[in-house]
């Protein structure tokens, strides 16, 4: 269905596509013709007749009433005034209705000439300079040849040639010196015109002149026309058909870059001949004129006005194209029209894109600095129509403000100011109060609430008691960046958040602001409650560990309500007979929260076996574990972050979320309670002092000087002096740490701070009272001086300046990576936005094996690997099954395998996952959100993306606490080489990976002096390179002619032995034998011999690469031979699909676990699948695929399908890796392509190829404006 004007607000459609329009839709979409440059009256401030606003056009400016106020009302709907012409309808179709200017002569699309490689340059053949020249009129193409005239002028000139070479030879018989000057004019004369003959051809370039000296003498031979109007006529000429024909015998004979230059064309004219769009409609007759209310003019004070940038555009392409149309009424000269149709085609070119052609021509003729956004610039980049207003949106019903901590909700519960959620809910209120009858109309209702009555108020609390509001921090790097929470009305203008939430939402309150939005819907409520609410999302999506762990001050209060007074030494001070009684002890003073005491217990099922019934604790344990449901074991020691943590998975794993919500509250009260109690403040003087540290630092001041003395006499090179100093600080700082504890009061603030977990750590604390060490200099070297003093202390001077530059290249890296990071998880997203659980099983049998090796290499247990994943085959420990396959490994199984000490498990996996759009239910387990098998219809690629992004941020936000300090994790290693691994890059210093399987053997390389081919001396191989050596076995070939008079005693495919007799020489009677044991292969002029042979490949190992091979090792086929990044593709190509699956999981889980963040394997094989979700078509059999397309593994197999029930020729592919950004502009959806990079490009393409989107993704139904097809939307 082509979009017209009758069906511009249809939303009833399955699938988009794009084409080029011609010249007749054009005019079909305009409401008139815009013939005059004028937008708006000054005077009236009314649209001029004909101009760029023109009500006649595109509609009237206020409802129902034309431009000359005859008929105003709604009563005349749809009539057109006879006066002014003006349709009397709603003024909302100057949103919709389009004009058109129609050119004086044709212009090229920018688009398509512009494009690389240009769509016209590749219809007719011709380079783009070629293009450029005859369309900005620098130069003729000829656009005709009379082949039968050329002939006979060429014979004609050939005979003129016999006739003056007779004559001369005759004239000047008698003086052979003038003879030959004469005979040599004749011949440069005669190759000068049989070149300008040559010259004459279809399609050829030529100046002007030459055309004019050209059109002189060969005048009758051919035509040659220039501009846009030339290559339309060219375009028009063209038989497509025909062309692809010839094309495609001539392919059959050629080969290599001239393959591929005729495939591009073919494809190109194939898909314009199958989508029915004539090649002249890449030339313009008439231009498409958007309409007005969509490039405003707005009056601004001072009787000025602001203006869209297409207005000025449009404006100058009017004023040419009249001047232009004037110019050939007059039969102006043809050079001051051609200058005109120059500039007319410049205007357009500007109106469309202005990036696309060099800005030299614009400034010069507009006499503007700053650039014009033109149609290309509203759709493309982050401001664009595509990124700004069709993927993000601002919504109404919404607010912001800054937070503040509210210590007294519950979990599921926010504070929101009252005037603010008056203004969020106020059409409600309204509505309320109007049912009320306390207002009669909206108005009168408005007016109630600004009168601030109580009734209000109370109405207001009434309408919040059973809603959600739902709450947003940016940046969102994942799901749990939205929460939805019960309002809760509050004083004050600050929006109170739970502290629990914190984590999940990355806030802090040192000013921190977040978004207010109302779901107003049923539906988004319903979500808002179910799904969204915050006591429902207390697992993080990237590893399944609660978010929602008490730290900070809640883990305090919880240490210091546990811990055991420190200078107790071991006393227990009192014995009481029952809980109550301890309690009662503690409430009349008796006894403190922290004394050691020993209580009778009468229930001993939360203790250990053999537990007698007096326990000695503290009554500080027992409050806290009075508040621990039943099943928790009891927790005699000081309770840390680390505690609580694992305290809340237990509550979740044994009771369910809702349960946890609730306990999880009460944990926040206990630890809010004591840490008030506690009264632990902080000053300069609970900082203690190391009092070793002088002597320290002096033994290692003496160090230095030894090791400096024997530098001095020379038994050190300086980097082994540089070094040692390195090692002997080094040293000493650790010395000083190892003091750190004891300088602290056991009972003081700063060791319960740290020891509990609630804030800093040790490394911290010896920055602050031991020494802040060596740093690092603006090089990247380590400076040896080291920082002796501390935080407490301070610095000298220099030491300040030292250390200042690590700090301050913390603070800018910080600032630079979370862009970076921000953007790869945006590729990310875009790599995997489609990919939705869809089936339940998809049969695969293959999976992955995991075993106890690899996970430890990477720092994690099998059972945390394998858990929530299905089994393929039985685990089994000796002969017991522990898990069947085909089961779920849940956390009771995930349990067994640590207990029986399981070391292999076979399971399934989405790598291996058949399905060719989505995953199924079974290869991608369990929803580490919620900790059930995964529910059909769940966006697994965004939390995959999500999940590995949000770390990504965290990750380059590391370096920040450290200050700079030397061998503090900067994450050069970090970021940028997980980009490296999805982008599949060129790794920056390369592996050397083997060829061929073999056995190893290694040598230093000598230098020798070798004389090259030119006779210079060259210098080859350097001492300290080695040469690895690899000897595999390989097929060898020893060749022999076949001469006609030879005997020859073997047939074709024979197996020889050595000596075996091959051939007799018939000449000399020689016999010639087989040297190796083999087959004979023959081809009447020759033949060979083939044996196995043993080959060596060698490899030079630059100097200070680390092997990781040793002498005599055994080799397979891409092993790494030295240390280094893989090459991916080279992998890829060596070892297979597997290996480079196995690697990249391995590399960036490496590079999470180094930074201390957790990250499950699935969301990165998830993106690796995604990696490998593309074909290259070799052979596109009957299918309508082309050569050397790349293509979705998904329309590959269904374009086989097709032609296979036909009982055709099925198409061949290979697989292809490539890195995320190549993904995503290779996808089907062309919606979805455009919106993530290369705008215009993908655009360009889809229009040319007729593409068709079907809307499967979620970007795409996002920009249509449609319920994405995942969660509460899909659609199986």
């Amino acid at each position: 269905m082509l979009m017209t004007r009758d069906n511009l607000h249809s939303m009833d459609f399955d699938a988009l596509s794009l084409g080029v329009a011609s010249p007749e839709t054009i005019k079909q979409w305009s409401y008139g013709e815009v013939s005059k440059p004028e937008t708006i009256n000054y005077r009236t401030q009314k649209p001029e007749k004909g101009g760029l606003f023109a009500e006649e056009i595109f509609g009237p400016t206020k409802d129902w009433e034309c431009y000359c106020g005859k008929y105003k009302k709604i009563r005349y709907k749809g009539i057109s005034c006879d006066k002014c012409g003006v349709e009397v309808t709603h003024s909302l179709v100057r949103r919709e209705r389009m004009g058109h200017i129609e050119l004086a002569s044709p212009v090229s699309h920018i688009w398509f000439l512009r494009s690389i490689p240009s769509k016209v340059g590749l219809v007719l053949n011709l380079s783009i300079q070629n293009l450029e020249k005859v369309i900005y009129f620098a130069s003729f193409i000829i656009t005709k040849v009379d082949e039968e005239q050329k002939k006979l002028t060429t014979d004609l000139l050939k005979q003129e040639y016999k006739q003056k070479y007779k004559q001369i030879e005759k004239q000047f018989a008698n003086d052979q010196k003038q003879k030959e000057e004469k005979l040599t004019a004749l011949d440069e004369d005669f190759t000068e015109a049989q070149d300008e003959l040559k010259q004459i051809g279809m399609l050829s370039i030529i100046s002007e002149h030459k055309y004019q000296e050209l059109s002189l003498r060969y005048g009758h031979l051919f035509e040659a026309e220039i501009g846009a109007k030339a290559v339309r006529n060219l375009l028009e000429r063209l038989d497509i058909v025909e062309t692809i024909q010839n094309m495609e015998e001539e392919i059959k004979k050629s080969k290599g870059a001239k393959i591929e230059r005729l495939v591009r064309r073919i494809k190109l004219l194939k898909s314009l001949h199958k989508n029915n769009i004539k090649p002249e409609w890449m030339i313009l007759t008439s231009i498409p004129v958007v309409p007005p209310d969509l490039r405003p003019m707005v009056a601004l004070d001072g009787g000025r006005f602001a203006t869209s940038d297409l207005n000025d555009l449009y404006r100058r392409v009017i004023n040419r194209n009249n001047r232009l149309k004037r110019l050939l009424k007059l039969n102006a000269p043809e050079v001051i029209c051609r200058n005109e149709r120059r500039m007319l085609q410049e205007a357009v070119d500007a109106l469309i894109d202005n990036n696309a052609r060099s800005s030299k021509t614009v400034t010069a003729s507009t006499g503007q600095k700053r650039k014009l956004r033109s149609l290309a610039d509203i759709l493309k980049g982050k401001q664009g129509r595509f990124r700004q207003n069709l993927l993000g949106k601002r919504v109404d019903y919404s607010g912001r403000s800054v937070i503040v901590v509210g210590p007294h909700l519950e979990m599921h519960e926010c504070g929101i100011p009252k005037r603010m959620a008056l203004e969020l809910l106020k059409p409600f209120v309204m509505s309320e109060i109007i049912k009320q009858e306390l207002a009669h109309n909206v108005r009168s209702a408005s007016r109630f609430i600004e009168s601030n009555a109580p009734e209000v108020w109370d109405i207001l609390e009434e309408l919040t008691k059973n809603t959600r509001v739902l709450l947003n921090r940016a940046p969102t790097l994942h799901r749990l960046g939205i929460q939805a929470f019960r309002p809760r009305l509050v004083e004050g203008k600050a929006i109170q958040l739970h502290p629990l939430v914190c984590p999940a939402f990355n806030a802090d309150f040192d000013g921190d602001q977040m978004a207010v939005h109302l779901p107003l819907t049923e539906e988004a409520k319903w979500e808002a409650e179910n799904i969204m609410a915050a006591e429902k999302n207390l697992l993080k999506p990237a590893t399944g560990q609660p978010i929602v762990t008490p730290q900070q001050d809640i883990a305090l209060g919880a240490y210091y309500l546990t811990r055991y007074r420190s200078d107790d030494n071991g006393e227990i001070t009192k014995y009481f007979s029952s809980s109550t009684e301890a309690i009662y002890a503690y409430k009349t003073r008796i006894v403190g929260l922290q004394d050691r005491v020993k209580i009778r217990f009468t229930d001993l099922s939360k203790f250990e076996e053999g537990q007698s019934s007096l326990v000695e604790t503290s009554v500080g344990r027992m409050i806290f574990n009075e508040i621990l449901p039943n099943k928790l074991p009891y927790y005699n020691e000081p309770v840390t972050k680390k505690h609580l943590s694992n305290i809340i998975s237990l509550i979740l794993e044994l009771y369910g979320q809702e349960y946890t919500a609730k306990k999880v509250d009460d944990i926040k009260n206990l630890g809010f309670k004591y840490v008030t109690k506690s009264g632990y403040s902080l000053g300069m003087d609970d900082f203690g002092n190391i009092e070793e540290k002088a002597k320290m630092l002096k033994e290692g001041d003496a160090k230095v000087l030894t090791v400096q003395d024997q530098y001095n006499e020379g038994l050190l090179t300086d980097s082994e002096r540089h070094s040692k100093v390195l090692e002997i600080w080094t040293g000493v700082k650790e010395q000083v740490l190892s003091h750190n504890k004891e300088a602290l009061d056991k009972d003081g603030p700063v060791f319960a701070m740290i020891d509990s977990g609630a804030r800093g750590s040790w490394g911290q604390l010896g920055q602050v009272i031991g020494m802040k060490g060596l740093v690092a200099s603006p090089s990247g070297g380590i400076i040896e001086l080291p920082v002796k003093g501390n935080f407490k202390e301070g610095f000298d001077v220099l030491e300040f300046f030292i250390s200042s530059h690590g700090t301050r290249k913390g603070l800018s890296d910080t600032a630079l990576r979370t862009a970076n990071a921000g953007y790869l998880t945006r590729r990310l997203v875009d790599v995997a936005q489609d990919v939705v659980v869809t089936v339940e099983d998809c049969g695969d049998t293959n999976g992955k094996v995991f075993n106890t090796e690899n996970s430890e290499a990477l720092g994690q247990k099998l059972s945390e690997r394998v858990s929530g994943r299905f089994v393929i085959e039985d685990v089994k420990v000796g002969r017991k099954t522990v898990i069947k396959a085909g089961e779920f490994i849940d956390r009771e199984a995930t349990r067994q395998v640590e207990i029986l000490g399981v070391t292999e498990v076979h399971v399934r996996s989405v790598l291996q996952c058949k399905l060719s759009k989505g995953v199924c239910q079974k290869c991608y387990g369990v929803d580490l959100g919620n900790g059930e098998v995964v529910k059909k219809g769940v966006a697994v690629g965004i939390i995959a993306a999500q999940s590995i992004g949000e770390p990504g941020t965290q990750l380059t936000m590391r370096t920040f606490h450290l200050g700079g300090v030397a061998g503090g994790g900067d994450i050069t290693q970090g970021l940028p080489r997980v980009e490296e691994l999805f982008e599949a890059r060129m790794p920056k210093r390369n592996a050397i990976l083997s060829e061929v399987g073999g056995a190893v053997e290694i040598e230093d390389a000598d230098g020798k002096v070798i004389t090259s081919p030119t006779g210079r001396k060259i210098f080859e191989g350097r001492k300290g390179q080695k040469i690895i050596k690899v000897h595999f076995e390989g097929i060898e070939e020893v060749e022999t002619k076949i001469r006609k008079t030879d005997d020859v005693s073997v047939v074709d495919g024979q197996a020889v032995k050595k000596g075996d007799l091959i051939l007799v020489r018939g000449t000399s009677g020689e016999e010639i034998k087989a040297t190796f044991p083999g087959t004979i292969s023959m081809d009447g002029k020759s033949l060979t011999l083939r044996y196995q042979g043993r080959h060596t490949k060698e490899y030079i190992i630059p100097m200070g690469y680390k092997l990781w091979v040793k002498d005599g090792d055994e080799v397979e086929k891409g092993d790494q031979l030295t240390e280094g990044s893989v090459n991916l593709k080279e992998l890829h190509e060596l070892k297979g699909r597997d290996a480079v699956q196995r690697y990249v999981l391995s590399e960036i889980q490496s590079i999470y676990a180094s930074q201390g963040q957790r990250l499950n394997d699935k969301h990165v094989e998830l993106i690796i699948r995604q990696m490998f979700s593309r074909v290259y078509i070799e052979d596109p059999g009957d299918t309508d695929l082309l050569p050397g397309e790349v293509v979705e593994k998904d329309q590959f197999v269904t374009a086989n399908l097709e032609v296979k029930k036909e009982k055709k020729k099925e198409a061949v592919a290979r697989e292809l890796f490539l890195g995320v950004s190549k993904i995503s502009l290779s996808t089907q959806s062309f919606l979805s392509a455009a919106s993530f990079q290369e705008t215009s490009k993908v655009l360009i393409n889809a229009a040319i190829t007729g593409k068709v989107d079907h809307l499967e993704g979620l970007k795409e139904n996002v920009i249509i404006g449609r319920l994405i097809p995942s969660g509460t939307g899909f659609r199986e």
